[in-house]
């Protein structure tokens, strides 16, 4: 056998905090990666309950890759928290009835930024704050209490509220190279075969193919 089991919600024996989430999510809307895991010791298995603002009728999905490493608290806000900003109030007056239906709003009305769409071996730190339509490029590190509010490159490090680029984790040849590799995607036997130079961040080590 090469790897954990990406269908076994718990692969760390004695450690039930640490989840592979992709069997435990029951939402079409939220798709997440094989292997991709949330640490938490307070109910693993329930991330969706840090998916806010999710609602049915938006249809905007929260994608999440493989091999991400999502830390205790980290949070999506969608897009069904956002307001009417266009009138002199952002009071939501539609949802409380009794008349005030009327200003149900139409449409387009809303702002809407799309789907979040986060990348492959991403590791999102204690506390983040993911805002909606945000995309995370592959391999990027977003620090502990960030709050991301707009597009993050692959392999960057981005800190702070809101979150900035502190620096990017390779040269742009070597990024450019292991985005064209896509190691994640290998089989599970070629990446065990090809751990030490994954780890070592050996890229001429890596195979074309």
């Amino acid at each position: 056998m090469y790897g954990p089991d990406p269908a076994n919600p718990h692969p760390m024996e004695g450690f039930p905090q640490v989840c592979f989430i992709k069997n435990t999510v029951k939402n079409p809307n939220i798709i997440i990666g094989d292997f991709t895991y949330y640490d938490d010791p307070e109910d693993s298995e329930n991330f969706e309950r840090n998916v806010l603002y999710h609602f049915p009728f938006i249809g905007d999905k929260l994608i999440i890759g493989k091999f991400c490493a999502i830390a205790r608290g980290v949070q999506f806000i969608m897009n069904g928290a956002n307001h009417n900003m266009a009138g002199f109030s952002t009071f939501p007056f539609y949802i409380f009835g009794n008349g005030w239906e009327t200003a149900q709003p139409q449409a387009g009305d809303l702002p809407y930024k799309g789907d979040t769409v986060i990348g492959n071996d991403v590791w999102m730190g204690y506390q983040a704050l993911i805002m909606p339509g945000v995309k995370i490029g592959n391999g990027a590190i977003i620090s502990s209490r960030s709050v991301v509010t707009s597009d993050v490159p692959a392999y960057s490090i981005v800190g702070g509220n809101p979150a900035r680029v502190i620096r990017q984790r390779f040269t742009d040849e070597t990024i450019s190279r292991l985005e064209k590799l896509a190691w994640w995607d290998w089989p599970v036997e070629k990446i065990t075969r090809h751990l030490p130079a994954i780890i070592a961040a050996d890229v001429k080590a890596l195979p074309d193919e």
